[in-house]
């Protein structure tokens, strides 16, 4: 019998798994992606954020898949993703640090009063990260638009206050990383989760 990579992605693999897990959540604009850059400077695994890169996709090849066009079919693509990322990150073993999680994408859904296809409740509920997720708050000092955040601040806040609400209602601690330079950022974040850097 012909076994082929393939046969080594098993969603299950994720089971057992969340401690190895840890999620920067909140606020858009607020630093989330440069902290990410850090850690893996330092010598950690990172995963992107799903949604820059579904938008991304989209605007090079004319998709729609966009949060200002259909915004159910964009979160449906960025919350496979993010299932895909964990399923990544657990085949590859050590901790991972993901620039969001599928719970983004729940409450993205409350945030755009869309219902919640039940399937992507239960990713929420079974694909699970570190209980402690790490939450950025609104910065304005830092925020900007770009070629895919085209919201305001005031929506950036707006959708933190979802956010909180969302990560608790699935049974996450939200500690909150303190506005500072990057590299203070960074060990504020590894000194919480007692690893060796």
């Amino acid at each position: 019998m012909v076994v082929s990579g393939e046969d080594d992605y098993q969603p299950a693999l994720v089971e057992g798994e969340a401690d190895r897990f840890v999620v920067l959540s909140g606020a858009s604009g607020a630093g989330k992606s440069t902290l990410l850059t850090e850690l893996g400077r330092r010598g950690y695994r990172i995963y992107e954020e799903a949604g820059r890169q579904v938008i991304k996709e989209q605007q090079y090849i004319g998709g729609d898949a966009i949060p200002s066009a259909d915004a159910a079919r964009f979160l449906e693509l960025t919350a496979s993703r993010s299932i895909h990322n964990l399923i990544s990150a657990a085949r590859a073993g050590g901790l991972a640090f993901f620039d969001r999680g599928i719970v983004d994408q729940v409450s993205a859904f409350e945030y755009f009063r869309i219902p919640l296809p039940q399937h992507l409740a239960n990713a929420a509920a079974r694909l699970r990260y570190r209980q402690t997720v790490f939450m950025m708050p609104p910065w304005r000092e830092i925020f900007a638009n770009d070629s895919e955040r085209r919201h305001s601040f005031a929506d950036a806040v707006s959708y933190y206050e979802t956010l909180l609400r969302t990560y608790e209602r699935f049974g996450y601690r939200a500690i909150i990383v303190p506005q500072a330079v990057i590299a203070m950022r960074a060990d504020f974040v590894i000194a919480h989760l007692a690893v060796p850097a």
